[in-house]
């Protein structure tokens, strides 16, 4: 599941208490700087994504009529696009990669800010900013489809995509984030 801009404040709040609770980091200056320097790494690989996207997006528009013509499957054709680009925009696409380069990210920035102290390897702080990101994907992932299910349930039909749709997904969404004690 990719980062969204929406989770972006949940992760990096994870990672800092995280962090704290691991008993292995010492924090010299709080959480919430912790938690500010993980959003600015986790905004970043989010945006390089974004513009890797919208690069891609726009080779595929550019060439609609051939594609067409060519009854190339689009999404297919996008996913090859963006696969030959990623170097070029500095985007890991394979998931358990990107999320442990940005662990180490994470870590070296935390580091030289001199923002933690501690006393044991690099790689055990590394695993455990690693794992913050991917429980919370995963937590993420399990609310999104209980959402997803709730809406369901209702007798009146949601179209997805459509405003009355967003509106009632986010409130639910919310709500079952605070439920679980993520938000």
């Amino acid at each position: 599941m990719k980062i969204s801009l929406k989770t972006i404040p949940h992760i990096s709040s994870k990672i800092a208490i995280d962090l704290n609770k691991s008993g292995v980091v010492t924090m010299t200056k709080g959480l919430e700087a912790v938690s500010q320097e993980a959003e600015k790494i986790l905004l970043h690989s989010v945006k390089l994504e974004m513009a890797l996207d919208d690069k891609a997006g726009e080779i595929c528009d550019d060439n609609e009529e051939e594609i067409e013509f060519n009854l190339v499957d689009e999404r297919q054709l996008f996913f090859m696009i963006k696969k030959k680009l990623a170097p070029e925009f500095g985007v890991i696409l394979n998931y358990e990669e990107r999320y442990s380069d940005i662990a180490h990210k994470i870590l070296d920035e935390l580091y030289e800010e001199d923002l933690i102290h501690f006393d044991v390897t690099e790689n055990r702080i590394k695993n455990s900013i690693y794992n913050s990101i991917t429980s919370f994907i995963a937590e993420a992932s399990e609310v999104d489809d209980a959402v997803i299910d709730k809406i369901r349930s209702y007798k009146k039909r949601y179209i997805p995509g459509t405003d009355e749709f967003e509106i009632l997904y986010e409130k639910i969404y919310r709500e079952e984030m605070m439920k679980r004690g993520m938000e």
